[in-house]
C-alpha cells in the first residue's frame, strides 16, 4: 500500500512535476473539446495540417530570434485562414485543400530554415515536446488560452455542430458557414499551439484527436461526448506523465501510447460500437431486436443535424 501511495505522491514533491500536470491536463482538456468538433467535421487531417503549418512561423521566428510560439500561432492561423477560403470551391473536398496547404507550409519553413545553420538542436523541443522544463509563465500562458479557447467553443457549440453535420441545412438556416469554417479552423490552431510544449509537433495530432475518437465510440450524444473527450486526453495525460516519472522515459511519447491504448479499448470493447459488442449483435439478431422492442427507438445518434440543438 505505502509502494502505491509513494507512486502517486512522490511526483507532486518535484515543482516541474506539477507544472507538467497542470499543463498537461489543461492541454489534454482543450484538445479534447476541441477535436470533438474535428471529428465530428470528418477533417482530422486538419490537425496534422496545422501542426505542420506552424512550422514556417517557427522558422522565421527562430531566425528573428523571436518567440517560437507566437511565430508558429500566426503561421498556423494564416494558413488555416487560406484553408478556410480556398476550401469554399465545393469542387474541392476540404481534405485536399488542407493538404495542399500543408506541404507549402512545411517546405516553406525547411526552406526558411536551411538559411540558419545549427538550427537543429534549438528546436528538438517544438518537435518532440518540453513538458518537463515549462516555466511558471508558460502555465500561465497555457490556462488563459486553454480558457478563451473553451469560452469561444462554448458560444459557437450549437452552430460548429450544425455546419459539422450538414453544411446546406446550416446554409439555408442564414447561420455564417464561412466566418464558423475559419473559427473552427483558429481553435485547432490555437489548440495545437499551445499543445506543442506537452507532445511537441509530431504528436500533436493524436492529442487532438485520439480522445475524441474514443468518445465517438463511447457514446452516441454529442453531449456526452464533449465531457468523454476532454476527460479521457486529461487522464492520458496524467498518466504518460507518471509513467514518465516512473521509468524516466520520453513524456510526450507516453501520453500518446496511453491515449492510443485506450483508443484501442473502446475500439474493442465500447458497449455499443466495439468490435465485441458488434459481432455479439450479429450473432443474435433476434436477442438485439428483443432488446430494442423493450427499450424503444435507441438514443439519438450524432449525425442528426437536430442534435446540435442540445
Amino acid at each position: 500500500m505505502s509502494a502505491v501511495l509513494d507512486f502517486i505522491t512522490a511526483p507532486w514533491e518535484h515543482l516541474f512535476m506539477r507544472r507538467a500536470f497542470a499543463v498537461a491536463v489543461m492541454c489534454g482538456i482543450v484538445s479534447g473539446v476541441i477535436g470533438a468538433h474535428v471529428v465530428l467535421r470528418g477533417m482530422a487531417f486538419i490537425g496534422d495540417a496545422v501542426s505542420h503549418s506552424v512550422f514556417p512561423g517557427v522558422a522565421v521566428a527562430f531566425v528573428l530570434h523571436f518567440n517560437l510560439v507566437l511565430g508558429g500561432a500566426v503561421a498556423g492561423l494564416l494558413t488555416a485562414l487560406a484553408v478556410a477560403v480556398f476550401s469554399q470551391n465545393r469542387r474541392l473536398k476540404e481534405d485536399s485543400v488542407i493538404g495542399v496547404f500543408f506541404a507549402a507550409a512545411f517546405g516553406l519553413g525547411i526552406v526558411i530554415l536551411s538559411t540558419a545553420p545549427g538550427y537543429s538542436g534549438s528546436l528538438e523541443s517544438f518537435l518532440f515536446g518540453q513538458i518537463l522544463g515549462i516555466s511558471d509563465s508558460d502555465v500561465v500562458t497555457v490556462a488563459v488560452m486553454g480558457l478563451l479557447l473553451l469560452l469561444v467553443a462554448g458560444a459557437v457549440h450549437k452552430e460548429l455542430v450544425t455546419v459539422s453535420l450538414d453544411r446546406e441545412t446550416a446554409r439555408a438556416a442564414g447561420l455564417p458557414v464561412f466566418a464558423l469554417d475559419i473559427v473552427l479552423y483558429a481553435l485547432v490552431t490555437v489548440t495545437v499551439v499551445i499543445s506543442l510544449q506537452a507532445v511537441g509537433n509530431i504528436l500533436v495530432l493524436a492529442l487532438l484527436i485520439t480522445p475524441a475518437a474514443c468518445a465517438r465510440l463511447l457514446t452516441d450524444r454529442i453531449g456526452a461526448m464533449m465531457v468523454l473527450a476532454p476527460a479521457i486526453g486529461a487522464g492520458a495525460a496524467t498518466v504518460g506523465l507518471y509513467l514518465s516519472y516512473a521509468y524516466n522515459l520520453a513524456a510526450g511519447g507516453l501520453i500518446v501510447l496511453v491515449v492510443t491504448a485506450v483508443f484501442i479499448l473502446c475500439w474493442l470493447l465500447a458497449p455499443r460500437h466495439g468490435l465485441v459488442a458488434t459481432r455479439r449483435r450479429r450473432r443474435s439478431p433476434d436477442d438485439a431486436a428483443e432488446e430494442r422492442a423493450r427499450t424503444g427507438s435507441p438514443s439519438e445518434p450524432v449525425s442528426r443535424t437536430s442534435a446540435a440543438t442540445r
